[in-house]
């Protein structure tokens, strides 16, 4: 690990994070939370809101897929996932769901500026994104994809959508 340089836990929670908090609703496995909390590790995510039906940390299957990463990201936990998106406009966050809707932005094609700060919601493994949810966000962002499928895994869409938000920042900085 020092040869790769990387940073304690102490020094993850000291360091500058992305204005990236990643929501996540009603997603139902443990290891798919525990993937999004390693992405959100390795992009310096500032936090991520785990919401309904969700399972928390400490749990050993998220811990299976984290790999320790659920200690180094801040997390919550909402009940209800639009408590936790209203929570979030009132700190000043554009809320953005991941999620394929006739108004949804193309990933590639994503605005210059998205806003300051910045959540995204991945929705439910089957159910997507709560359909409730859509009009309390700013927008809906698609994955652009071309085979026979409609969707990703989410811890698929959340790495590719975490890194893509993550090359913007850092081309900013």
């Amino acid at each position: 690990m020092d040869e790769l340089h990387r940073l304690s836990v102490q020094e993850y929670k000291e360091a500058e994070k992305l204005p990236l908090t990643v929501v996540l609703d009603n997603v139902r496995s443990q290891n798919n939370i525990g993937s999004v909390f390693r992405t959100s590790d390795a992009f310096r995510v500032e936090r991520i809101c785990l919401c309904g039906i969700c399972s928390t940390p400490p749990h050993r299957d998220i811990h299976k897929t984290a790999l320790g990463a659920e200690e180094s990201v801040d997390w919550t936990y909402y009940e209800e996932t639009a408590d936790c998106v209203s929570a979030l406009k009132a700190q000043g966050y554009k809320i953005y769901a991941i999620e394929q809707v006739d108004d949804s932005i193309k990933l590639d094609r994503l605005p210059e500026a998205l806003g300051e700060r910045v959540a995204i919601i991945f929705g439910n493994e089957v159910e997507g994104v709560q359909e409730a949810l859509l009009p309390l966000c700013d927008g809906s962002i698609e994955i652009p994809q071309s085979g026979t499928k409609h969707s990703l895994n989410i811890s698929c869409a959340a790495a590719i959508v975490i890194w893509e938000l993550s090359k913007r920042w850092r081309e900013t900085i």
